[in-house]
């Protein structure tokens, strides 16, 4: 099962240039007495991963959405969540796409991913619940 403290690692091991991001973000909230927020770092991939579909750098996305299929099917909970509202709804955002679409990042998911990418949709367009 894969915890909140470990769900990074993978993502900087297959997407290196996220790292320095991710540095100054631990750095930022090292004294955080509940542990990083998580979903605000997720945000940031969110942002990462959208100016490297604009730069046309997506080399790694089949690695890197192979892992956020990975927090949908073996993660706990918090990560499970965090992997649906805290990545997948922010690269919905067209607010943070100027040059790019949500939808380029449809071809990159894996299933369990998938699944919940329509659920957002569902939630934000017709209110539909986020249920399982």
């Amino acid at each position: 099962m894969i915890n909140k403290d470990e769900m990074m690692n993978p993502i900087l091991e297959v997407c290196p240039s996220f790292r320095a991001e991710w540095d100054a973000f631990v750095d930022e909230w090292k004294n955080e007495k509940d542990g990083l927020p998580i979903y605000l770092a997720l945000s940031d991939l969110a942002r990462h991963l959208i100016s490297m579909l604009q730069a046309g750098e997506t080399e790694a996305f089949p690695q890197i959405f192979e892992i956020v299929e990975r927090w949908h099917t073996e993660g706990d909970g918090y990560v499970r969540e965090a992997a649906t509202v805290g990545l997948l709804e922010d690269l919905q955002n067209t607010n943070l796409h100027e040059k790019t679409n949500p939808e380029q990042i449809r071809c990159y998911l894996g299933t369990e991913s998938l699944k919940w990418w329509d659920k957002l949709y569902g939630f934000w367009e017709r209110g539909e619940m986020l249920r399982p």
